[in-house]
């Protein structure tokens, strides 16, 4: 029987994630993330959000079938309404 090695199976596990950067900070993510499942784990979900993709505007119709990729450029901004 073969040991397990706790270096091996993090690096193993890292491998199976992606990186994007939100907001200039980098991030993991696990494939086949969608830009909706990103603002569930930011707790921005439900809120009025414009997210930026790889310098393009994502419309919001298009956040649960867009999958975020190893290397995308992710900007999201809050609307903030105020008088």
């Amino acid at each position: 029987m073969v040991g397990t090695d706790t270096t091996t199976a993090v690096i193993w596990k890292e491998e199976l994630m992606i990186e994007i950067h939100v907001n200039g900070e980098p991030m993991n993510l696990a494939p086949d993330t969608s830009l909706t499942d990103l603002l569930a784990k930011m707790e921005l979900s439900g809120r009025r959000v414009a997210i930026e993709r790889n310098l393009e505007i994502v419309p919001r119709s298009q956040h649960g079938t867009t999958r975020l990729e190893h290397g995308d450029q992710i900007e999201v901004v809050q609307a903030i309404g105020g008088g």
